[in-house]
């Protein structure tokens, strides 16, 4: 795994211009590209948004210099109506990504939502180290998708929607479960954690759990592993600085799949 690099001086927040918008989706996804380089940012780092008067979220780095998200809040709601020209304050790049492959590895992808985007880095660092890529791509619906395209671009893309508009009908572990997983050396996972814990269930009765990382999502207040908000019970690792990026064999016996942590601490059970 990767260890940070911080593009901003200090650690303190670094302004940054928004030069272009992208609408990913019809349901409210989008990517802000930043007059910011994260050349640095190894895939699956994230940077801290500060949405000033708002809130600072952090979000993962779906280009060298851009970030996506889906309006779930306050603050995303806030960053979505931001015009180009306008600016916010980034921190990072923080936490661990993704161990890559080596060359002429096969590699699978698991992406369910807005999951795609710290994901998309990586199956495009993989093709360019020399890796074949395959990818399961899943949405709620064809107007849920992002970065089809993208991906398709690396290689074999597996498309399912839970309803059916586009691609297969079901759930990405739909496909998973067709899949022969001893053909991959390496496979990575990111998407809504409910979602996640299913991919885990199938990669446990596949054996496959040694050779899987998935990327963690908790609440956040500092990035940096200072506050412990986004401590997983038992173990007591830190979702922001010892991760987001684990091992799937780290994932076993925790919290994971169980319940998180709302801003007040309070167990949300899933």
């Amino acid at each position: 795994m990767t260890d940070n690099n911080c593009f901003s001086f200090g650690g303190l927040p670094k302004n940054a211009k928004i030069v272009k918008i992208i609408d990913e989706a019809q349901n409210q996804k989008r990517t802000l590209l930043f007059d910011v380089d994260f050349e640095k940012a190894a895939p699956g780092q994230f940077c801290m948004v500060w949405i000033r008067g708002t809130d600072e979220i952090p979000l993962g780095c779906s280009s060298k210099n851009g970030v996506t998200f889906q309006v779930v809040g306050d603050a995303t709601k806030t960053l979505f109506d931001l015009k180009v020209g306008d600016s916010v304050g980034l921190r990072g790049p923080f936490g661990h990504g993704f161990s890559l492959p080596k060359k002429g590895d096969n590699i699978l992808i698991v992406a369910g939502g807005i999951g795609a985007a710290p994901l998309a880095p990586l199956a495009e660092k993989s093709k360019e180290i020399g890796a074949k890529v395959t990818t399961i791509l899943g949405a709620r619906s064809g107007n849920d998708l992002i970065f089809e395209k993208r991906f398709k671009e690396i290689g074999n893309v597996l498309l399912t929607t839970d309803d059916g508009s586009l691609g297969r009908k079901g759930f990405v572990t739909t496909v998973l479960s067709e899949q022969n997983l001893s053909e991959y050396s390496k496979i990575y996972v990111c998407g809504p954690e409910i979602m996640m814990k299913f991919v885990m269930d199938i990669l446990i009765q596949k054996n496959a759990v040694e050779k899987s990382e998935f990327s963690m999502e908790r609440y956040f207040k500092c990035g940096i592993g200072v506050c412990g908000a986004c401590c997983m019970d038992e173990t007591g690792v830190r979702i922001c600085k010892d991760g987001p990026v684990f091992p799937g064999t780290a994932l076993l016996n925790s919290e994971f799949g169980k319940y998180h942590r709302d801003a007040s601490g309070k167990r949300i059970k899933y």
